[in-house]
Parts: structure tokens; sequence; C-alpha cells
């Protein structure tokens, strides 16, 4: 089932989501409304479906079915944890791959992201945390209304996933998409989203409204209480 795309009073609306390998569902039935401009952070287990569950929204994955409708924003985007970056063109062509006459845009966009002036660097030259920093830029600079974020920070050390979160948090609030993020990090995910879901076996088992003020700390004994009910609901022991 492709996405639907059109006027929505929600950015992404999904009903009875499945998506089955041979004989397993590894989305059974999922039903998941993200409003616009709100973050939303999904975690599960490995293998709970959360990657697929992106794919079916960014419409990389023809072979799902539904009793209802996919319905996504026709302008999305997607970051992965690999930058994805071709290594034959330089940042700002990489930026602005497929949109003409864009190159003003690209430089605005890589500005926004921390990397003026690095135009004409080719992507070898640069961090893993600039290099995501370009993805950010080449997916912003679209102005999407969805945002796909698949584990973007995953492969970075833990000081530069820092910045990249107030990086992420500064952008959204500026372009406000909606902004589906999955990842394995509890923490991460109070930091970062308006809401927390959590997908098992399939289907989502918990949600958790974040209503902490901003910025928000692990050592806030409301973050720990958050962490708790989201770690009990993962089947964490802590």
């Amino acid at each position: 089932m492709a996405p639907h795309t059109g006027l929505l009073t929600a950015a992404v609306q999904v009903r009875g989501l499945v998506r089955r390998y041979d004989e397993r569902a590894v989305l059974d039935g999922v039903d998941l409304e993200i409003a616009p401009g709100e973050f939303v952070a999904l975690l599960g287990k490995s293998g709970s479906g959360k990657s697929t569950l992106l794919r079916a929204l960014a419409g990389l994955d023809s072979a799902v079915a539904g009793t209802g409708d996919l319905v996504v924003p026709a302008q999305v985007s997607v970051v992965f944890q690999d930058s994805r970056l071709l290594p034959w063109a330089r940042v700002l062509d990489n930026v602005v791959l497929g949109l003409n006459g864009a190159g003003e845009r690209g430089r605005q966009s890589l500005e926004e992201v921390g990397l003026a002036g690095r135009e004409n660097a080719w992507p070898n030259e640069l961090s893993g945390g600039e290099q995501q920093r370009v993805a950010l830029a080449r997916s912003l600079v679209r102005e999407p209304e969805l945002l796909l974020a698949d584990e973007p920070f995953g492969a970075l050390d833990a000081l530069t996933r820092l910045k990249m979160h107030a990086l992420l948090r500064k952008l959204c609030a500026a372009h406000q998409p909606a902004v589906l993020l999955v990842t394995h990090d509890v923490d991460e995910a109070i930091v970062l989203a308006d809401r927390v879901i959590v997908l098992d076996q399939g289907r989502l088992i918990a949600q958790e409204q974040i209503e902490l003020a901003a910025p928000r700390s692990p050592a806030d004994p409301g973050f720990a209480a958050v962490r708790a009910r989201l770690l009990d609901a993962l089947g964490v022991s802590w």
C-alpha cells in the first residue's frame, strides 16, 4: 500500500498497518497519528519493527497493507544513520541534489547547520558529525512537512550527539516539520520529543507525553520518572 498524500488535519495518519515477512508480522495492525509540527520519538527493541514503520511512511516499502489508510504529507524527507552523501559531489551539491537553481537556499541551509564556508568541501574532508549536519541540511532545504529520522546520531560519539540534539531541536523549531525519530536511546527520546511511543512485536504498546521544561536534564526527578516508565514498557530492569 503506497502512502496517500493530501491536505491533512494530522501530518501522519496510519490505520491498521501490517507488514509481513513470510509468516511473521513485523507490523501488526499499527495505528498512529502525528500532528503537524509534533516531534515523536519511536522506541523499541531490535526487530520490533521501528525501521519498517519508518520505511513505510517514507514510501520505501510497497509491501505493506492496512485496513484503513496510510496518509502522509506530500513533502517528506528522510535522514539515516549513515549520512549517505555522494562522495564524488561537493557539500553544496549534495545539499541541493535534485533541486534546480537552489544554490542560495543550499548555502542558507548549510549556514543553519553551522557549515557556512564548507560548500566546496568534499564529504571525506568532514567529520562524522559534520556529515550528519550536511544530511540534515539536505533534508530541511526541501522544507518537508514530515521529517523521518532513523537513528541519525547512532554512530556519533557522546559529545557530538549532545551537540546534534541541540541543533535538531533548533532546526525543528525554525522549520516546524512533524518529526518521527527512531532511536534505541531512551534519554535521547525524552530530551528531544514532545511524545514518545513504544513499539513491541509490531504493535504500539505505550506512549508518554513529555511535558518537561527545556532544557531537559536526566538529573531532573521528572525526567527519571518518565525514563522509568519507558524502560518498564521496554521490559528493561533498572
